[in-house]
């Protein structure tokens, strides 16, 4: 039995370093191509190491375009839904969770059903909000429609069912108002699953392309992932420069999910123990 739970778990090792695997190729690929020449990209057959390596695509890439205010947009657009998602979804899934009232578990069914949703979907007729509203080419309009999302209301929800209602019962009895429980007690007991939450949306938010394409059309409002398409045209498109690009890119949600990993596995494993 032993030898059996043994191969068992070879098995499972060897699949899931296989599967690790094939998702890190084309990120690795990306990242060793991004300082290689144009030649030594295309070259046949193909080789995995740039040589030599080719250092100078990372600053001509950055040089071509005001890349420092595109990631300044990228920062402030992903900061900002991350935060408005962090608190209206915290707030929605705390009243579905600890508060008793008609159509309760109706309205939660109704949120999860947006889920079935897809952007292209509600597209056009956000479109037309923020057209009405004259948000377009600015930062509202952009950040305002992505402020709340039915899967951070479930991931909270489900995480703070499990949170024990005497607690909350007990800070009432002591005269602490909602609110007060609220950001003083509850928000503390589920911080793995705001970490969890706030790098699921960030990651989200951070990617964005299709919405700020439609929203945005002035060169001081464009996201990173904007300006990297930039690099993109009839004409041809420089390969190194381009990857040289999303690397950096991609740094910043490398060192957030590094930094919070903990929290983050915490959070998931915990959010989906209770239904």
């Amino acid at each position: 039995m032993r030898s059996k739970k043994l191969s068992v778990g070879i098995l499972l090792l060897l699949f899931l370093s296989l599967a690790t695997l094939w998702a890190i190729v084309p990120i690795l690929w990306m990242v060793l191509s991004s300082f290689k020449t144009m030649e030594d990209i295309f070259r046949v057959p193909v080789r995995l190491l740039p040589d030599p390596f080719y250092w100078k695509a990372y600053p001509e890439a950055w040089g071509q375009r005001n890349f420092g205010l595109y990631f300044l947009n990228s920062c402030i657009i992903a900061l900002s839904i991350t935060i408005g998602n962090l608190l209206i979804c915290s707030l929605a899934a705390f009243s579905l969770a600890k508060y008793r009232f008609f159509g309760r578990n109706l309205l939660f069914m109704l949120i999860l059903s947006t889920l079935m949703l897809p952007l292209e979907v509600t597209m056009v007729p956000l479109f037309l909000v923020v057209k009405t509203l004259k948000w377009q080419n600015t930062f509202l309009g952009v950040i305002a429609p992505f402020l709340a999302d039915p899967f951070g209301v479930f991931l909270m929800r489900q995480y703070m069912l499990d949170l024990p209602h005497e607690l909350i019962e007990a800070a009432r009895i002591d005269g602490m108002d909602e609110l007060g429980i609220f950001f003083k007690i509850v928000l503390p007991l589920v911080r793995p699953a705001l970490t969890a939450l706030a790098i699921f949306i960030f990651r989200e938010s951070w990617n964005m392309y299709i919405w700020p394409l439609i929203i945005i059309t002035t060169e001081n409002l464009r996201p990173v992932t904007l300006g990297i398409a930039l690099f993109m045209s009839n004409y041809g498109t420089d390969w190194n420069q381009l990857l040289a690009i999303a690397t950096i890119a991609m740094v910043p949600m490398i060192v957030l999910f590094l930094s919070l990993q903990r929290y983050f596995v915490q959070g998931i494993v915990l959010s989906g123990i209770k239904g």
